[in-house]
């Protein structure tokens, strides 16, 4: 499922206009993002929990060339299932 299947989903669910559903699915997604940059977290009851871990910085190697490179340090967000999800996968 892409965003624009989300979109019809949630449309056809609520009776919203696939407009109304777009805008607001940018929104959530942009607010999770806002919140993630200043490094909060965002936990969905139920359903799962998203943060942002540091990944140190590390060697690596070129699978080209062989050649020893090195990868910088970075932010990575993460997402964690909650409880109601797994229940609902098994």
């Amino acid at each position: 499922m892409n965003k624009n299947d989300l979109i019809a989903a949630v449309a056809d669910s609520t009776g919203l206009s696939k407009t109304d559903v777009a805008s607001a699915i940018d929104a959530t997604l942009a607010s999770i993002t806002d919140t993630l940059k200043s490094g909060g977290e965002v936990k969905l009851v139920g359903f799962g929990s998203f943060h942002v871990t540091q990944r140190a910085a590390s060697t690596g190697r070129n699978p080209r060339t062989g050649e020893t490179i090195q990868i910088a340090a970075s932010r990575q967000p993460k997402f964690k299932a909650g409880k109601g999800l797994k229940d609902a996968l098994n």
